[in-house]
């Protein structure tokens, strides 16, 4: 029985792109600007090979090191969650999905008033805990949804759980979802609740993403067509539209998304387990927080030694990211950087540096070739390096 165990640590970015500039993203490296932090601390991270990874040498002195590690360039057009999932999963974007800088055409958001039968404010490209403070008291007053957008590819609808029920503002959302197509077509529409009283609102962890299909298939859709399990731990299952997807579960945070993926070590199954964890991105690094990222990765390092320990004698971890978030910069939107990848397990051979690589899609080609199915996506395995 093989296993594999690929997490997602949500924008953990580990410097920037060739491109980078044409993204306002030029001199970006998440890892390195929380690593200036009193509060970071990654030597399991260390110890399988982050630090030896191309762009990353020089932090430390350099020492043998565990894994198999790699540098993860993207090579779509884009710097989103979406597009960097889809990619880890097999699928090259050649065009970024659109961005509305200026707010939504008058068009859609008329046909979203007349089919929920209330009134938009805002429509800007926002903070997500800004524009509640903001628009949180109009919101309440007259019952308008705040919607808003980012430098991302996204329509979020923000309401105040006590006058928008949760349910009633997913089914917004999926009428929102529905709207969001062709040149209107957005990455994910998301809801976003909210609590508490003027000026102190709060979000609350009900967020739920409503994405595109992905254009084509996927390494999850080859697995789940050659019978094997597709488990999806935090927001993959959202991602992905449930497409080729076994089981899911939702996380409120990063400590449930390792928690929940440890219980999966403890059962038995053929396939993969898919976890996103997303405090890095949205907590910290869109609120420009490099203690808090700091501490986020420092947190994670320190659950590391139990995720080693439940890996069986077939079972692989591997550890990427899909984009970068930048805390250090004045930003607050996601930064064009490479990805890491560290591969570890008992199978793996121990310091092996694969350089860096042209697509995160070689991810999921190694994926599929370890259960020995015939890719039919982009990217090339790694397996045979690794293995």
């Amino acid at each position: 029985m093989k296993r594999i165990f690929l997490i997602v640590l949500d924008s953990v970015g580990i410097g920037a792109e060739p491109d980078a500039a044409c993204y306002g993203d030029e001199g970006s490296n998440t890892v390195k600007a929380a690593a200036k932090s009193e509060f970071f601390s990654m030597p399991n991270m260390k110890k399988l090979g982050l630090f030896a990874i191309d762009g990353m040498r020089g932090m430390y002195p350099e020492e043998p090191f565990e894994g198999a590690v790699a540098r993860m360039q993207e090579a779509s057009k884009g710097k989103d969650t979406t597009i960097g999932h889809w990619e880890i999963a097999g699928i090259i974007s050649e065009r970024p999905l659109p961005t509305f800088p200026n707010g939504f055409p008058k068009e859609l958001l008329a046909e979203f008033e007349k089919r929920t039968g209330r009134k938009v404010i805002c429509n800007l490209p926002y903070s997500g805990t800004e524009v509640i403070k903001d628009y949180g008291r109009e919101h309440m007053e007259t019952g308008a949804l705040i919607v808003y957008t980012s430098a991302d590819s996204v329509l979020q609808i923000a309401a105040h759980e006590a006058i928008v029920p949760i349910e009633q503002l997913y089914e917004y959302c999926e009428t929102a979802r529905e709207l969001c197509i062709g040149e209107w077509g957005v990455g994910r529409v998301i809801a976003r609740p909210f609590e508490g009283e003027y000026p102190n609102y709060t979000r609350t962890p009900r967020r739920h993403d409503y994405s595109l299909l992905p254009p084509k298939t996927t390494m999850l859709n080859q697995l789940k067509d050659a019978g094997k399990n597709v488990i999806a731990v935090g927001k993959i299952n959202d991602i992905f539209a449930g497409s080729g997807i076994t089981e899911a579960v939702r996380t409120a945070n990063n400590e449930e998304g390792i928690e929940r993926t440890l219980e999966y070590m403890k059962k038995e199954f053929d396939g993969l387990v898919f976890t996103n964890l997303v405090d890095f991105d949205m907590i910290y690094g869109h609120r420009n927080d490099v203690d808090g990222y700091a501490k986020a990765l420092t947190y994670f390092d320190s659950r590391l030694p139990e995720l080693l320990a439940g890996l069986g004698d077939e079972d692989l971890l591997m550890i990427t990211a899909d984009h970068g978030c930048d805390p250090a910069t004045p930003s607050t939107d996601h930064s064009r950087e490479y990805a890491p990848l560290v591969i570890a397990g008992p199978r793996v051979k121990g310091g092996g540096n694969l350089g860096t690589r042209p697509t995160f899609a070689d991810i999921g080609a190694t994926v599929l070739a370890y259960f020995g199915i015939g890719p039919e996506i982009a990217g090339e395995s790694l397996l045979n390096k690794i293995i």
